[in-house]
């Protein structure tokens, strides 16, 4: 039996109109330390997203997630924030804001791989 291991995740949210808190699940950022893991799955639903507020920008949106995505993963696109260690990144991304991409609290649990914890949650909680 492999050794089970701790990790932390935090569901990402579009939130179209800040001021309503509607919101939609369109990504899970996770971090294992212990397996040196911190990545970002996204999905945008289009549709979703409309359906909260039909003028979205979801080009605005789409550039956002991106930018989230390359910090996560520590890609020099990503600018100075890329450039911290992986639990710095992970507290900055997840940290609580009002703007119209937000995450969750974030969550911990026990795994023994880090990247089928991260498709399974992203399976059952965005998709």
């Amino acid at each position: 039996m492999s050794e089970r291991t701790l990790y932390e995740y935090a569901i990402v949210r579009v939130v179209p109109r800040v001021e309503r808190d509607e919101f939609i699940n369109v990504g899970v950022a996770l971090y294992c330390r212990k397996q040196r893991y911190a990545q970002v799955k996204i999905h945008v639903d289009v549709d979703k997203c409309r359906m909260l507020d039909p003028d979205v920008d979801i080009q605005l949106i789409t550039k956002h997630l991106d930018s989230f995505r390359n910090i996560c993963v520590g890609d020099k696109a990503g600018g100075k924030l890329a450039t911290l260690e992986q639990p710095e990144r992970f507290r900055w991304l997840t940290a609580k804001r009002s703007t119209i991409i937000q995450c969750s609290v974030v969550h911990p649990g026990l795994c023994v791989s880090a990247e089928e914890t991260h498709q399974e949650l992203f399976e059952k909680l965005v998709l």
